[in-house]
């Protein structure tokens, strides 16, 4: 969860700074991480399963939250855009689970009204929380993108090459995508870009797939948790972010929301 939060705090830093445009940024980001998954797999001996079925939503997926992801930020706080992601993440895999066949307790329902409440905070036009409108919509689609990249992921019967096909794959799709876009590199921005993609990026994301289909649905989503907090302090702390009181509330009705939402089971089971 710190390399989540991390991901924010670098792609702000390198793309609001001047340092790299959002569709540079993206792509060094996912060669960085397509190049060091690959140097993993190598060493480990084996193959990347670049031609399955399962690779294509993987791929699009990672693409769609990618180029989202780089492109908000350069409007968007790291702790603002961090908790929008985080929203939107979570009321779509609460809406899968229901699609699916999971019904919906009354807990889960409240839970995630309250959640969606505090994004309407932040999304709403004049709210009080200063949120940039095509900044915000990207950071949905973001959300949206990595919300199904983490539903592909509960399938993956080996995480690290199923994380390093997905960056393989997701290169070309941001080069049709982003070329020709008015790319523009600097030193630093590569830097983060490489930083972001490789460590906190590529090796966080196969951690992820690697927990993933050992924890419930549930306790994924309350580990995420921390995610919009820890960026929230880091991006007061690091970037000199204003914490306001509508982002704080904000952030309380998704956090809390989600949390009551998601703990409803273990609390049902308690009571047994």
């Amino acid at each position: 969860m710190v390399a989540f939060a991390a991901n924010s705090i670098l792609t702000r830093l390198a793309v609001d700074g001047g340092h790299i445009d959002p569709s540079g940024f993206a792509l060094i980001r996912v060669l960085a991480g397509a190049v060091v998954l690959s140097m993993l797999i190598t060493v480990r001996g084996g193959s990347l399963p670049l031609f399955r079925r399962e690779r294509l939503p993987g791929a699009i997926s990672l693409t769609v939250y990618m180029i989202g992801f780089s492109l908000a930020y350069l409007t968007l706080d790291a702790g603002l855009g961090a908790l929008i992601l985080f929203g939107v993440v979570q009321i779509t895999m609460f809406a899968h689970a229901a699609l699916t066949g999971a019904a919906p307790t009354r807990r889960q329902i409240i839970g995630a009204l309250a959640a969606f409440a505090g994004l309407l905070i932040v999304l709403w036009p004049g709210g009080g929380a200063g949120t940039d409108m095509p900044g915000a919509v990207l950071m949905v689609c973001a959300g949206v993108g990595w919300a199904s990249y983490t539903i592909a992921g509960k399938r993956a019967s080996d995480p690290l090459a199923a994380t390093s096909a997905n960056f393989v794959l997701c290169l070309p799709l941001m080069v049709i995508l982003l070329v020709g876009t008015g790319l523009n590199f600097g030193v630093v921005g590569i830097a983060l870009g490489v930083l972001c993609g490789g460590l906190t990026s590529g090796l966080g994301y196969a951690l992820w797939y690697t927990v993933l289909p050992r924890i419930s649905g549930p306790t994924a989503a309350v580990v995420q948790l921390s995610v919009p907090v820890l960026a929230l302090i880091a991006g007061a702390v690091f970037l000199g972010e204003a914490l306001g009181p509508t982002i704080l509330i904000a952030t309380a009705l998704v956090v809390g929301g989600i949390g009551w939402a998601v703990t409803g089971q273990s609390a049902q089971a308690g009571h047994k």
